[in-house]
């Protein structure tokens, strides 16, 4: 196998996102199942949308029949935080030329976690380390996803409680981007954030609120999110 190494150093290192996403897109194909769709809706979902909390977010939309235009307001501010961290990886996507938009498609939370919280490894290429750790998150999920809607086919399965399971891969990663930084600036500027969103704005404008409060928090604390160790 041509880059081996590239591909077991990714195997080895997106193990925790294995753990999480396997049991996320096993509940999120036996949500959509659940709704008396079609099980093959929530593959295809997994595999061109690729959105973790969006696909979740979906769920609701079928089930309220939510219109178009509501649906694509939402899913903007829902995701819109990828482009705020996005914008940090252009550097280490610069030389990957034709994979650069599966780069961009896959960059999940998760992946986003692995990438900023993992020293590069030298020998590795890098392009290709990307790719294949890129490739295996969405593969978990797409698997999962598979599972669970063959599964929610086949038996009866009471869903309630197994969309926790996002809420809980997020701990395990940030606790991994503790590890890893060993600066809690930012998780402070985060609960801050978070406690003023939940306290000023109404639940549907939470996210985006809490957003803008935390790039504010790192403008205002640059130097000790820089130097603190």
């Amino acid at each position: 196998m041509k880059y081996k190494k590239e591909f077991q150093t990714a195997f080895k290192v997106s193990i925790p996102v294995m753990m999480g996403y396997g049991v996320l897109g096993f509940a999120f194909g036996l949500l959509i199942v659940s709704l008396n769709y079609d099980w093959y809706i929530s593959i295809l979902m997994s595999v061109f949308i690729y959105a973790g909390a969006l696909q979740f977010l979906a769920v609701g939309f079928f089930s309220t029949k939510l219109g178009l235009f509501d649906i694509f307001i939402t899913s903007i501010f829902v995701n819109i935080r990828q482009s705020f961290y996005g914008l940090s990886m252009l550097e280490k996507f610069k030389n990957t030329k034709n994979i650069k938009p599966y780069l961009i498609f896959g960059l999940t939370d998760e992946t986003y976690a692995l990438l900023t919280s993992i020293k590069d490894d030298e020998s590795l290429n890098r392009k290709y380390y990307y790719l294949y750790l890129s490739m295996l998150n969405q593969s978990y999920w797409v698997t999962g996803t598979i599972l669970g809607a063959l599964f929610g086919s086949l038996v009866s399965f009471d869903t309630k409680g197994l969309d926790f399971s996002l809420t809980a891969l997020f701990i395990v990663l940030a606790i991994e981007q503790y590890k890893h930084n060993q600066n809690i600036t930012p998780f402070i500027i985060g609960a801050v954030a978070s406690v003023l969103a939940f306290i000023f704005v109404p639940l549907n404008s939470m996210l985006i609120f809490a957003i803008v409060c935390s790039l504010i928090g790192m403008f205002i604390f640059k130097k000790r999110l820089q130097y603190d160790k």
